[in-house]
Order: C-alpha cells, then structure tokens, then sequence
C-alpha cells in the first residue's frame, strides 16, 4: 500500500512539474507581441521570459530554461519586423520544431463571443491527420506536451472550459480555441451538469496558422529528423511576386511596342479622289 502511494506521489508530482518557457526575441510587432499574451493566457502553467537578444546563439534558451526549472520552450523570432517563426522544444535534450506562423488573428482583433476562464484546463483536439505519418506524430507530440496543462498545477483551474484544436491541412498546423458551452432545451429550465443539456463550440481565439520548417533531434538544432521540401522562405515568396509583378508591368510594355510596329505596318496607301470635296 505504501508503495503504491509513493508511486502515485512521484508521478503526481512529476506532471505538476511541466513548465513552458515562453519569450520572444527583440524587435516583436505590437500584434507579435498580443500573441505571446494570448499564448501565456492559454498556458498557465508556463513562465514569461525577457526578450532574447538575436546576436546570442538559441542554444542560450537551454540554459535559460534549467535556471527557471522549465523542461519546454516556447520561442517566437521576429525577422524584418514582418516575418514571424516559432520555435518549440523539448528542453535541454530536443527534439524540437521551427515553424513559420502565419496568419495570425489575436483575441482583442477577433471579438468573438466565446469567453472561457483564464488559466482553465484545455481539451486537445487533433484531427486523424496527424497520424499518417512519423513526422506530424512527433509534431502531435511537441503539441501536446507544450500545451497540455498538467493536472492540479497551482496557477490552473482543476477542469475543461475550452477546446484547443489542431488541424492538419495543407502541411500546416491550424490552431483553433473553442469555449465549451452548456445551454438547456427550448422551454425547459438550465441544469448545471445535466446530460440533457446541449453542447455548443464558441470560438475564442487566437488563431493562426503554423508551417513546419524542420525538426530536429536535439534542442535548437542538432540533426535534422525532417525538413520540409515544399517550404520557401518569406524572402523568397516576396521576390517571386515582385517577379511576377514585373513581368506583368514588362508585358504590358511589349504590347504598346507591338501596337506601334503594327500601327506602322498597317498604313493605308493615300487615296487620290479623298480630297477632291475639299478643293
């Protein structure tokens, strides 16, 4: 019998432990930086760092992460003031994950309906997608280590308010915040916990879009497990369509030259009797 409850102290113990590391590197947007502040809402169980300056090598992060007792970090780099890329990883062993994050919506910018609790326990919800492959079912697993909220932490609320949904759709990770909510029967009276109750999904926010850019074994960096093939840089999608744009600006040049060529060719021969009404 005493064995059997020091096994469930340390176990007990041990989830209470998990902690996320979340900073943000310098020169963050205002709406990069409302980001961090949704995320930290959604993990109670993590710790708010300072700004990590961009000259200092991520390895730091591992560091960081043991002098504040976290075993994962959550890192978001700014670069150029536009482009936005998250790093997530298992401190100070790996693996970890670099993901570009696109389309980013806050709470404040959405105003959706849905309010949950701040510091409330989430459902994680992954589509079957995930597991199709070896790469998403690490990915799944970052994921879920990183913002699954350990049970009876100090800073949580001991139940689910709140759906936190990750979908798999065209090689990239849709994140999605859901509030649960109970409403009773048309014409009969609201039932805390009632099986007749009907279930709705309110949407809270934030969402936004990540795209995987490579794992790798160890933590910020190591050897790469997967890169993904079809990924470009945002750098390199801005010169296409600029590209693409002057081309465009290019064609539209060469058709007033060949208007005029042809303008030129098509002359019609003087006519001897057109001004004979004139004369």
């Amino acid at each position: 019998m005493d064995e059997e409850e020091s096994e469930d102290t340390r176990t007990w113990t041990q989830r209470v432990k998990q902690r996320v590391l979340v900073c943000s590197s310098r020169g963050v947007t205002h709406r990069q930086r409302h980001l961090m502040s949704d995320l930290l809402c959604l993990l109670p169980h993590s710790k708010k760092e300072n700004k990590l300056d961009q000259k200092k090598h991520l390895g730091a992060l591992n560091e960081i992460a043991e002098l504040t007792s976290c075993n994962k970090v959550l890192y978001l780099e700014s670069r150029r003031g536009t482009d936005l890329y998250m790093w997530m990883s298992h401190a100070p062993n790996g693996p970890s994950i670099k993901f570009e994050v696109l389309n980013v919506h806050t709470m404040d910018e959405l105003n959706m309906t849905g309010n949950h609790l701040k510091g409330s326990r989430a459902i994680l919800s992954f589509d079957s997608s995930f597991d199709s492959s070896p790469h998403t079912q690490l990915i799944k697993e970052l994921l879920t280590q990183t913002f699954n909220v350990p049970k009876a932490h100090r800073r949580s609320k001991p139940f689910f308010d709140h759906v936190l949904m990750f979908a798999w759709v065209d090689n990239k990770v849709w994140v999605r915040n859901f509030q649960i909510t109970e409403t009773a029967p048309t014409g009969t009276v609201f039932k805390p916990n009632s099986n007749a109750n009907e279930v709705a999904l309110n949407e809270v926010g934030p969402r936004f879009v990540l795209n995987p850019i490579k794992l790798f074994q160890g933590s910020f960096g190591g050897i790469g497990l997967w890169e993904n093939p079809d990924y470009m840089t945002p750098a390199a999608v801005r010169r296409a369509e600029k590209q693409e744009l002057q081309g465009k600006y290019a064609s539209k040049d060469q058709q007033k030259v060949k208007q005029v060529e042809k303008a030129k060719k098509n002359v019609l021969p003087e006519d001897p009797l057109a001004n004979v009404f004139k004369e």
